[in-house]
């Protein structure tokens, strides 16, 4: 009768080198779920901020597309003058027509004081509308669009006189008397960090003075 052996080698794994094999399991899926958990978190912080560019853009392409007339269409010279010391009624930071709603009918009238931020775009309660005067990211039945309120969202626009603005010797240079450019800042918030914000610059000149509304 033969009698085979065994080796010692040919048995299953040992309770020590099961446990260990855990352990560094354990270790290695607690720095997965980590990351899982980091990349989580921060997931909606990308997205609220393309929203937050996006309406950042669509409000400055609002500013860029309104007139930029020398007169106030209150003027009875405003199709024909020159200049802006021409008008009797001269379109000014700060002149809004008494009862004017967005969209405005001059860029001037994006702002009742130049170089100061202004919640332009807020209504009394102060939140951002559009155009049709809806809160942003609500339909006209006033149900919110997506997942998630725009309400948090807004926005200032603030418009400055330009100093020198083109190449040397065609420069256009703009200022009370003479309003013939302007810069246009819109800042959008979106949270409440220092950096939770977008920032968009923009100029427009007075390519068709004599257009009034």
């Amino acid at each position: 009768m033969f009698f085979r052996r065994f080796s010692r080698r040919a048995r299953g794994v040992t309770i020590i080198e099961l446990i260990v094999f855990m352990m560094i399991m354990g270790v290695a899926a607690a720095g997965i779920i980590g990351v899982i958990n980091l990349s989580n978190s921060q997931s909606a912080e990308p997205l609220r901020r393309k929203q937050a560019l996006m309406i950042a853009e669509a409000l400055m392409e609002e500013v860029q597309l309104a007139r930029f007339s020398f007169c106030t269409p209150a003027d009875p010279n405003a199709d024909t003058v020159a200049n802006q010391a021409a008008c009797a009624f001269p379109v000014q930071i700060g002149a809004r027509a008494a009862g004017a709603t967005r969209p405005y009918g001059n860029v001037a009238e994006y702002a009742t004081v130049a170089g100061t931020p202004q919640s332009t775009f807020a209504n009394a309660d102060g939140v951002d509308i559009d155009i049709n005067g809806r809160p942003l990211g609500v339909d006209s039945s006033g149900n919110t669009m997506g997942r998630a309120s725009l309400a948090p969202i807004s926005s200032t626009v603030t418009l400055n006189y330009v100093g020198a603005l083109g190449p040397a010797g065609a420069t256009v240079a703009s200022g009370t008397a003479a309003l013939n450019a302007l810069q246009i800042t819109i800042v959008t918030t979106y949270g409440t960090g220092a950096n939770d914000f977008v920032r968009l610059d923009g100029y427009r000149t007075r390519y068709a003075p004599n257009l009034v509304p």
